[in-house]
């Protein structure tokens, strides 16, 4: 008896993931027709279909808010840093002027080319520090697209080895765009779920509204 009740379970189990699968695809389908046509092109019954299973357990859900949570941090933190380069550079700038400004309003007039012509001696190992600060704020933005680079790689990895379809390490630009368009359809589905657990008479269906236009947390660097 226990066997042929965990045999309808299991069918019951079956089924409802068959349903959910239909859901999720039919969801898919109706958002890949608010892309560009080219991306439409690429994105298949199978491709849909395939992410839709992915989606079933809602795991690929979490790793993205994962993802997006830890993508918001680096670009805070690296934000702060250049943040904190420039105004060091900006306080010297202006000690500098301020010291010229002062001195140059205390001196009398007979002697104040004599002043500037100091001033300006002194603005020669200035220039050569300008150079250097910008040197300095290149490196940075340098530094700060290499991190962002690495976490893009980092997102695409894993969510290769989540399974989610379409993903895999590239840097090619018209790859990387189309998964920036996979995570926006996984983003959309997403926050219908959120509203369907305070409505719960909801049904997940094609229209999902216009959902979340970011995609900076994917694929943004510093120009």
């Amino acid at each position: 008896m226990d066997r042929y009740a965990g045999a309808g379970d299991e069918a019951a189990d079956r089924a409802r993931q068959q349903e959910r699968h239909y859901q999720l695809l039919s969801a898919l389908q109706s958002l890949v027709k608010e892309l560009p046509s080219s991306f439409q092109q690429r994105l298949s019954y199978t491709t849909l279909s395939d992410l839709a299973l992915a989606l079933l357990d809602g795991t690929v859900f979490e790793i993205v808010q994962g993802l997006l949570e830890i993508q918001h941090l680096t670009e805070k933190s690296l934000y702060n840093q250049r943040l904190r380069l420039q105004n060091e550079h900006r306080v010297l700038r202006q000690a500098l002027r301020q010291k010229h400004l002062e001195a140059q309003q205390t001196c009398r007039p007979h002697n104040l080319p004599v002043l500037q012509a100091a001033q300006q001696r002194e603005l020669e190992p200035w220039q050569a520090m300008e150079h250097r600060i910008r040197e300095e704020q290149q490196a940075m933005d340098r530094k700060i697209v290499l991190e962002l680079d690495r976490k893009v790689a980092d997102q695409q990895s894993t969510l290769e080895k989540a399974g989610v379809a379409g993903f895999y390490v590239t840097t090619n630009p018209q790859e990387l765009t189309l998964q920036m368009n996979l995570l926006e359809l996984i983003r959309k589905l997403q926050q219908r779920d959120c509203q369907m657990l305070t409505a719960p008479a909801a049904v997940l269906g094609p229209d999902l509204g216009e959902g979340s236009k970011q995609q900076e947390w994917y694929l943004e660097k510093v120009p």
